[in-house]
């Protein structure tokens, strides 16, 4: 009896000392890319951006120091990407494609349980 009680004791220790996970956040935001093209000119239309031009490129979040990578969010055809983090702070990025570039990156974000965070990011391709 003294064994089953010590067991069943140490059973219900074991999952009432267990933390729970922290509740998730959203860090989503839009992704702008150009220029595409060396020059525009005046009577010649701007091309639109495909699909591949998007899917080539990725959202890269890190640990808040910005030396780990924790997660990656892609990029949808609409230039359109959202991902869940746990609460905490990250450090954002993209994973840079050619000799892109994008101001103000890396930037650090906080992610708080239950809210979105938003991050836009405009990604200069360097094409002049």
């Amino acid at each position: 009896m003294y064994k089953q009680t010590t067991v069943l004791l140490l059973f219900i220790f074991l999952f009432a000392c267990q933390v729970a996970p922290t509740p998730d956040g959203i860090l989503k935001g839009h992704v702008s890319i150009g220029p595409i093209q060396p020059a525009i000119q005046d009577s010649v239309p701007e091309p639109t951006l495909n699909p591949e031009m998007y899917a080539a490129r990725q959202i890269v979040i890190f640990d808040q120091h910005g030396r780990r990578e924790m997660a990656r969010a892609p990029i949808n055809a609409n230039g359109e990407y959202e991902i869940a983090l746990p609460a905490g702070t990250y450090s954002v990025d993209i994973n840079h494609s050619g000799i892109d570039f994008a101001e103000g990156l890396p930037a650090q974000v906080e992610i708080q349980p239950y809210k979105v965070m938003r991050l836009d990011i405009a990604i200069d391709t360097g094409i002049r």
